[in-house]
């Protein structure tokens, strides 16, 4: 799995997510994740997983930690360009009942 870090401006930042959103794609992922959260700049995250082609509970709970994380200190997150399988695991857990997603 791959990300890529786009800042934006008022301290947001937009992470495109390629790959597997499963046990070992996030585990390669976690260091860079958990970097980008301890900087006290970050206020909103976009997770951009257009080119995610299979989510597990493992990518969910790491939506939910980047979503914690975010709102413990005030910020927020948004899923965007959600489709295929990832967009029919979060309709099934109604993700979007807690955190805004935008549908591709």
């Amino acid at each position: 799995m791959n990300i890529e870090c786009l800042n934006t401006e008022d301290n947001a930042i937009n992470i495109k997510v390629s790959g597997e959103m499963d046990a070992y794609g996030c585990s390669q992922i976690s260091n860079d994740l958990e970097n980008l959260l301890n900087s006290d700049i970050v206020q909103h995250i976009s997770l951009d997983i257009d080119n995610v082609t299979f989510l597990d509970s493992s990518g969910v709970g790491v939506i939910v930690f980047l979503f914690k994380r975010l709102k413990s200190s005030g910020g927020s997150l948004e899923i965007s360009n959600v489709n295929g399988q990832p967009k029919e695991l979060i309709d099934l857990l109604r993700v979007s009942s807690v955190i805004p997603v935008k549908f591709k």
